[in-house]
């Protein structure tokens, strides 16, 4: 890697603590400086009592779906002590989430081909022909519902487990807002919806945030910011060498929308 390609520039990395740490040793190594500032912060539920009565039925079921790593890392803890058939299929939104799941044992996970979402997953055969299969989702409290709500019109009856929470650990955007009035701060890195709506939220229309470039992995994380008029970049593909291209071509461009 160049490093020179990123050399003086200030990346806001917006991840959980834990999640960040490969994308940040790659824009340190083009030669940029990493802010940490984490706008997700996976906690485990205060109470699994409801979680634990939910998957004690998973023997019934046709498919567990996970759509995250977090939600393996809280789920399978509880779910690999279940007595489970061997007709129980697992699927997961992309590859991070199956390697998690084969710590637990579990192979033959059906993920998406290239871009990992739940569009992704859904055009897949095996999730086209889900009629009166029973699959349970998991997941943390809330989140998108297009998985759950597509698999039901498709005839499939669909349960959430879910098994973890997403607080916002910030109060508010001083730390930012400071860097920004003292020094350049050049992209701010968001691979959440959440998290996106977190920054919107405490940004609150501040001007300088139009003076940022915005980074994420998808489109739809990039449609509200683009909607408010927002310098957003959207990486070509899954990945943090992809988001890592997106940040060196944002930077380094003057185009305003991506």
């Amino acid at each position: 890697m160049n490093s020179s390609l990123l050399h003086d520039r200030h990346i806001v990395i917006t991840r959980p603590i834990g999640q960040a740490g490969k994308l940040s040793k790659l824009v340190q190594a083009a030669g940029g400086e990493v802010i940490s500032f984490p706008l997700i912060e996976i906690a485990p539920l205060s109470n699994y009592q409801a979680f634990e009565h939910t998957i004690s039925s998973l023997h019934e079921y046709d498919w567990a779906i996970f759509i995250s790593s977090n939600a393996v890392q809280n789920g399978m803890p509880f779910v690999s002590k279940l007595e489970l058939p061997s007709s129980l299929r697992f699927a997961a939104i992309g590859p991070s989430t199956a390697a998690e799941l084969s710590k637990f044992g579990i192979q033959n996970t059906l993920i998406p081909k290239d871009r990992f979402d739940s569009e992704s997953l859904l055009a897949l055969p095996e999730m086209q022909t889900v009629k009166n299969q029973k699959v349970m989702i998991f997941r943390g409290i809330g989140g998108r519902e297009v998985l759950a709500d597509t698999l039901k019109s498709r005839g499939a009856e669909v349960s959430f487990a879910e098994c973890y929470q997403r607080i916002n650990p910030q109060q508010d955007l001083s730390q930012l807002t400071t860097f920004a009035s003292t020094r350049s701060l050049d992209a701010i890195v968001v691979t959440s919806s959440e998290a996106m709506r977190n920054l919107l939220a405490m940004a609150n229309h501040q001007a300088w945030l139009k003076n940022v470039k915005l980074c994420v992995n998808h489109a739809r994380i990039a449609e509200e910011p683009t909607q408010l008029g927002l310098n957003v970049h959207i990486a070509a593909a899954p990945g943090d060498e992809a988001m890592l291209a997106c940040l060196i071509k944002a930077v380094t461009s003057s185009a305003s929308i991506d």
